[in-house]
């Protein structure tokens, strides 16, 4: 007698929310970086530029809690830690550059705000990386 649980095949649907999406997300994004880098600032189309990805990121989101909902405690419990570990590093790195900036510290080009945001998930997967470690 097999004692091993067969595991379904992921769902066509469960592809699409975690691959498609955030690539969508992310081409979305880097799309309206560039488009707004070459359009006047302030005006309509740096405005529409702006609010491009926003749609795409809260699908992201709703995939994103829709995979939480549907793992098991174990899983549920690790990204939970991942999230614990990096949100408070992401208000600091956050609030840090605000106050950087207001003291007229401000970041040229690479160091910005709106280029720093994608490190923020670098807390996320080193929280992650711990909460599995910690539960393997």
């Amino acid at each position: 007698m097999n004692s091993r649980a067969v595991t379904p095949a992921p769902s066509r649907r469960s592809l699409v929310l975690s691959f498609l999406v955030p690539a969508a997300f992310v081409l979305a994004y880097f799309a309206a970086r560039a488009g707004i880098e070459e359009v006047e600032p302030g005006s309509a189309i740096a405005l529409a530029l702006a609010l491009f990805p926003v749609p795409f990121f809260a699908l992201l989101i709703y995939a994103y809690v829709r995979a939480v909902r549907g793992m098991d405690e174990l899983g549920r419990r690790m990204q939970l830690e991942a999230l614990a570990f990096a949100f408070p590093i992401a208000v600091l790195v956050v609030f840090t550059v605000g106050l950087l900036d207001l003291a007229g510290f401000h970041g040229t080009h690479d160091w910005d705000l709106p280029r720093l945001w994608p490190l923020m998930l670098l807390p996320y997967w080193a929280g992650l990386a711990l909460a599995q470690r910690r539960y393997a």
